[in-house]
């Protein structure tokens, strides 16, 4: 069975909406991430560390939109363009594919999500796409949570976790580690 790991950047309220910024972005405190807290290198080696375990990757559509031309063109971001992706969108269309960043299959429904986790390989990372994270975890399909939690309260913007009244999900704290620029590095297993 595979993984299904969300990782992102969260603000310590729980916002992970607009790290970037950028064009497109609408979220009034865009571009937190990289504005407001001192840079450091090993507070980010997290993101490294997962692309040695990532197999594929998943986005919603409005991620993948915003995601597709930029990553496919960013020397940062050269060791994803060949994966594979999944794009969960209800709405997306075959001839809106990127060209040139690697298979992408479209997936209509957290059923074909549960279906996929089914098969074989590696682990798969969901970037971005709070919304889509939101409703996999609610079905109970996001195994993992790999979260840099920034000491920023941004008092607006799309939440990781829902409001919804359902069951219980325990984590177990596999990693964590905090740095002197504030930021602290989660990771959870979903243990039940």
């Amino acid at each position: 069975m595979r993984e299904l790991v969300y990782t992102g950047f969260m603000s310590l309220d729980g916002v992970v909406d607009s790290p970037g910024g950028g064009p497109g972005e609408e979220h009034r405190s865009g571009g937190w991430v990289f504005k407001d807290v001192e840079f450091l290198p090993e507070a980010f080696a997290l993101k490294g560390e997962e692309l040695e375990e990532t197999s594929a990757l998943m986005f919603g559509r409005r991620s993948y939109e915003a995601f597709a031309p930029t990553w496919r063109e960013s020397d940062d971001h050269a060791a994803y363009k060949d994966l594979p992706k999944y794009v969960v969108s209800g709405s997306l269309t075959d001839d809106a594919i990127a060209d040139g960043w690697g298979p992408t299959t479209i997936l209509r429904s957290a059923e074909d999500v549960a279906e996929l986790k089914k098969g074989e390989g590696g682990a798969i990372f969901i970037h971005g796409s709070a919304e889509l994270a939101r409703r996999l975890s609610d079905a109970g399909l996001i195994d993992r949570y790999h979260l840099l939690v920034f000491p920023v309260l941004l008092g607006g913007g799309k939440s990781l976790f829902s409001t919804a009244d359902r069951e219980k999900q325990v984590l177990r704290l596999r990693e964590s580690a905090a740095y002197p620029n504030g930021i602290t590095k989660l990771i959870y297993e979903v243990a039940g």
